[in-house]
């Protein structure tokens, strides 16, 4: 009986930690819809302010809908511009070992995003439910939660439930706050979004496939904010399942190396031929005859013999044994839904399950090219689309309503 079976598909491998990823993806988008509900009344408050993504063009209501389409593109050009920068930016200062530096800035801005914009809006919460505080309290409860949550983002020794609740608070409000933006920009600017996400991620010169082939190579995690779901634990060794990002490789290739050790020590009597293609260790004893196949236990990492053609499992980043999701995805998600939120909950219901599917068919697609893809594209198109196609249903549903009930 084979005692090395073949490793199942990676939709059968991948189902725990697909719901890991889920699961905090809908908690951020439901705790945005929230939000939105809540304090849609106050959203004048945001108009005065300007960001990256209004200085080409700030939308005026008298504004005609081809002007305002053309400022929302000019907007979102702009914004993608200076997104790409920025990420080039990064990969210089990544490729030049500037780890500390990087870390350094994604808690500053952590610390930003949680005093400021969650202070904003705590402040918009305690007006609208007329809690009773006064502001020494509010002050340094604000400053514990944001000091708390800069060191669980970037604290190891953290528990890995607060940091993922920080995770998914700091996507929460930054979401929120994209919202705000006006209707056209924000629809042209998820797109744009999604479209660079694409094209940064698949283009060989793109700045986040030379920031993941950089951190492959070095073996090192990105510093960047990306939710980390729980490691996946292997019963059967009790011990975490590594996982990391797909390359570019040949998966018949890969599939006998990516479960065989290179072993460099033999007892005296024995010789061992190494398979540099099958990545096989064979042991032959010369005086029994017989052959063994040594199994992958253990990483071949920690025996100093990393080569080009292991077979590298699973979607996450890095090395930490858990699949992980860039921030960005959480962000853009929830501006999606929160934007719908603002018209219908039925519009909001179907570019939720749009977002889900997405995620789904990425999953697919990384099942059948094994290879690097980004999460965001498909989601975020499936979703503008169905907003599109809901919000057509039903004002075409209401007018028809409405045609009815004055016949009758």
């Amino acid at each position: 009986m084979d005692q090395n079976p073949r490793p199942t598909g990676i939709l059968h491998s991948l189902g725990e930690e697909i719901i890991r990823i889920i699961t905090p993806v809908s908690i951020c988008m439901f705790l945005v819809v929230i939000l939105v509900s809540i304090l849609d009344t106050n959203s004048s408050n945001f108009s005065s302010f300007n960001t990256i993504a209004t200085i080409a063009y700030d939308e005026s209501t008298s504004d005609s809908e081809w002007d305002k389409f053309k400022g929302a593109l000019l907007n979102s050009l702009v914004f993608v511009a200076v997104v790409t920068v920025v990420t080039f930016l990064l990969v210089l200062l990544f490729y030049f070992r500037c780890t500390k530096f990087l870390k350094y800035y994604m808690g500053f801005s952590s610390f930003l995003v949680l005093g400021f914009m969650g202070g904003e809006i705590g402040l918009f919460l305690i007006q609208v439910f007329k809690i009773a505080i006064d502001s020494f309290t509010y002050v340094l409860l604000l400053f514990n939660f944001t000091i708390v949550g800069v060191l669980a983002v970037f604290m190891s020794k953290i528990p890995i439930l607060v940091t993922q609740s920080y995770m998914v608070i700091i996507g929460v409000l930054t979401a929120y706050w994209f919202t705000m933006l006006p209707e056209w920009t924000t629809w042209v600017l998820l797109v744009a979004m999604a479209l660079y996400d694409l094209a940064a991620v698949l283009l060989p010169g793109g700045p986040l496939r030379l920031l993941v082939e950089l951190a492959i190579s070095r073996d090192e995690d990105i510093p960047a904010l990306v939710y980390e779901a729980r490691p996946i634990v292997d019963p059967r060794r009790n011990s975490i399942v590594q996982r990391r990002i797909w390359r570019n490789v040949d998966l018949e290739s890969t599939e006998s190396s990516q479960n065989q050790r290179i072993i460099a020590n033999a007892e005296e009597g024995q010789r061992i031929i190494t398979n540099a293609e099958e990545g096989q260790r064979i042991i032959a004893n010369a005086e029994e005859g017989h052959e063994l196949t040594a199994p992958l236990i253990e990483r071949i990492r920690d025996h100093g013999l990393v080569g080009e053609n292991l077979g590298l499992e699973g979607i996450g980043l890095g090395s930490s044994g858990a699949i992980k999701l860039g921030l960005g995805d959480f962000i853009f998600y929830s501006v999606l839904v929160g934007r719908a939120a603002m018209y219908d909950y039925m519009t909001v219901y179907a570019c939720y399950l749009a977002i889900i599917a997405g995620l789904g068919i990425t999953l697919m697609l990384l099942a059948l090219y094994q290879k690097a893809l980004p999460a965001l594209p498909v989601s975020v198109l499936l979703g503008v689309l169905f907003y599109v196609l809901t919000r057509v249903f039903l004002e075409e549903f209401i007018v028809q309503c409405s045609s009815n009930l004055l016949m009758f």
